[in-house]
Parts: structure tokens; C-alpha cells; sequence
């Protein structure tokens, strides 16, 4: 019974998974603030928990973008153990750090075959201008379903000052692909052009 006590799914909050693992042993915080950026990437199932985001989100930020990353880094097991669901993640250094922020774009995987990206969140504007990007360099996108919209005002990328980001489900081929470097060119110009 106590595995089942410390599964994600059981959480309702940061606070649930912060007495269940800790921290700097189980899991690694990563909050880079960029000053005078308005803008936040984060990696909010980084690490171990879906493999490859941390650095999408590391490479998307550079020196511009204000980071934030939550990485798993257990031996084995990192999703079902850490892998809070967005709209329950309010760890409070994140949520410090997105309240300074106009826009937050959140990167994660998802299971979907092939090298296409799921775009999510309720900023259209921004995600309409990364989506366009990636179509015109010849990256698979499309809307996410229900589930994966990130139409959640508690969503995690929905956090910012303005109450709207967007969400980008990158699946696990183009997360592994040299490819990546396109989205992480997508997302960085529409930033720029948005933060203009």
C-alpha cells in the first residue's frame, strides 16, 4: 500500500509529491531568471520524467528566457512517481517566478508516433505564431485534443501574469531527433517577435 501512497497520480499538489520524495535526492529544481525577460520556459516533467525536455526547454530559454525545471532523478519509475499533472502543479518557486512573467510556454512529451508537436494553452496568439513557424520549417503540428489543450486556467503554462501561455506536447521521435533544434527555432522567433 505505501507505493501506491507515493504515486503522481495520488497527488493533489506540490506539496503532497514534497512529502512523499526529496528534494535534490529524488528530484532537482532548476530556476534560471533572466532579468528584464517577461518570458518563461519551463520543464515541468524534466529529467527522467519525460525524457528530453529539460534540454528543449534549456535550449528554447539560452540567455533570453527566464528557465525553470522540475527533473526527476530516481533510478527508475521518475513518471508514475513524479510526474504531477499540470494543472495540480503549483510548486512555489515556479509560480513565484511565472508571476513576473507576460508569457510562459510549458514543453512536454507525449506518446503520439512520429516527430509532430501538439500545441496547447490559451494564449492563441503565441501559439498560432509558433505553429505557423514550425509549419513553414517543416515540423509536423497540430491542435491538441481535449486533455492536452492546456485550456485550464490552472495549467502551469497558464500561470503567467496574463492567465494564458501555451503548452507544447513534443513527441518522444522528435524529442530524440536532431530535428528539435527546428522547434527550439520556432519557438525562440515567435518569442522574440511577441516580446518586441
Amino acid at each position: 500500500m505505501e507505493s501506491m501512497v507515493k504515486l503522481a497520480k495520488n497527488f493533489r499538489s506540490f506539496a503532497d509529491l514534497a512529502a512523499a520524495y526529496e528534494r535534490d535526492r529524488d528530484y532537482r529544481i532548476v530556476r534560471l531568471p533572466r532579468s528584464g525577460s517577461e518570458v518563461a520556459i519551463v520543464a515541468p516533467h524534466g529529467g527522467s520524467i519525460e525524457a528530453h525536455t529539460s534540454d528543449i526547454a534549456r535550449d528554447i530559454a539560452g540567455q533570453d528566457f527566464n528557465l525553470y525545471l522540475f527533473e526527476g532523478l530516481l533510478k527508475a519509475g521518475n513518471f508514475a512517481a513524479l510526474h504531477l499533472s499540470s494543472h495540480l502543479f503549483d510548486e512555489p518557486d515556479c509560480l513565484d517566478l511565472l508571476s513576473a512573467c507576460r508569457s510562459v510556454v510549458s514543453v512536454h512529451g507525449c506518446g503520439h508516433a512520429g516527430e509532430i508537436v501538439l500545441l496547447g494553452g490559451r494564449d492563441v496568439v503565441l501559439r498560432e505564431s509558433i505553429g505557423e513557424r514550425l509549419r513553414g520549417l517543416g515540423v509536423e503540428c497540430e491542435a491538441a485534443l481535449a486533455g492536452l489543450d492546456a485550456a485550464d486556467p490552472m495549467n502551469v503554462c497558464n500561470r503567467g501574469r496574463g492567465g494564458a501561455g501555451v503548452q507544447l506536447e513534443v513527441s518522444l521521435a522528435l524529442r530524440r531527433s536532431p530535428r528539435r533544434a527546428l522547434l527550439v527555432r520556432a519557438v525562440r522567433e515567435a518569442l522574440l517577435v511577441a516580446e518586441a
